[in-house]
């Protein structure tokens, strides 16, 4: 095991998390600080993992971002530039979403030009949140942000967003269009448990830096949607 691995119950450093004495036989091993098993979810199915992140448990973003993805597990570069391709496409999605819901005459456009011009829109508004997140992260949380740690904290940023793949269901069930801010509200609180399990502030400074990037996101992201949509009827 590596290194970074952490005790899901209350974040101390472990060297490992269990002893396999055989295939299938293993033996979870306890924190030292707080004497509990380091991280009950090895033996857990990963829909039990699922849920508890959905309920914002702090041990299961602390399984997930230090345990399951350790450094000398997984290619943090590799898997980081994998989260941005897929955060990119998701959020193109919510886009095209709403301007299907905004627009009355979509024919009049062509499909290449509304996407190249989603992707730009989204683009930029990522470069804004990230910008804004550092930003905010470093003046409140007082957060030095080097390469690693940078490439670290984005990460669980991005993988903390795992909200946006429900917006996917819309492809197959129709749904109001409130439900896509809904599902935004979802990403902002489990971007804040991901901040506090990464960062160890206070909840309030956590929820102040992560609601300043995505306002600020939102902000930009609206200014440039309502520019090539404002000869539409909203």
């Amino acid at each position: 095991m590596g290194r970074e691995c952490r005790c899901v119950e209350c974040g101390y450093r472990v060297k490992s998390l269990f002893v396999q004495y055989s295939p299938g036989n293993i033996r979870l091993m306890k924190c030292e600080r707080c004497k509990e098993v380091a991280d009950e979810y090895i033996e857990c199915e990963l829909m039990i993992v699922f849920i508890d992140l959905v309920l914002h448990k702090p041990k299961a973003y602390r399984h997930v971002l230090y345990n399951v993805l350790n450094k000398k597990a997984v290619n943090i570069q590799h898997l980081l530039w994998k989260a941005v391709f897929a955060n990119l496409l998701i959020d193109a999605y919510r886009s095209l979403l709403l301007r299907r819901n905004y627009e009355k005459t979509s024919l009049s456009h062509s499909f290449v030009s509304t996407v190249v011009k989603v992707m730009i829109d989204i683009l930029s508004a990522n470069i804004v949140f990230i910008c804004s997140f550092a930003l905010a992260a470093k003046i409140m949380l007082h957060l030095s942000f080097d390469g690693t740690r940078k490439r670290e904290i984005l990460l669980g940023i991005l993988i903390s967003s795992y909200f946006k793949i429900f917006l996917l269901a819309m492809m197959v069930w129709e749904f109001p269009a409130s439900v896509i801010f809904i599902v935004d509200i979802f990403v902002l609180t489990s971007n804040c448990v991901a901040l506090k399990v990464m960062a160890e502030p206070s909840t309030g400074k956590c929820i102040a830096v992560c609601f300043i990037a995505h306002l600020v996101r939102l902000l930009a992201l609206q200014l440039r949607e309502s520019r090539s949509l404002g000869h539409f009827d909203l």
